[in-house]
């Protein structure tokens, strides 16, 4: 049996900073809030977003569908 490939992984006290750098920018406040719904009422809400986009795209002069 051969062994699995080996992963490139970064040291963790080269993504820190990283990371803690973009906290400030992430309303977790939301993530909190998504991760208390049903997975069901994930899929309702991505429905929701999916026919905006839809909706978005189709109008006249906006997006990449729709009018002049």
């Amino acid at each position: 049996m051969s062994e699995p490939a080996a992963r490139s992984w970064v040291e963790p006290a080269t993504i820190e900073p990283v990371v803690e750098a973009q906290k400030k920018d992430v309303d977790r406040t939301l993530l909190r809030a998504n991760l208390a719904r049903t997975v069901e009422e994930r899929v309702q809400n991505l429905g929701r977003l999916r026919r905006f986009v839809q909706e978005f795209d189709a109008a006249p002069g906006r997006g990449t569908g729709g009018g002049p």
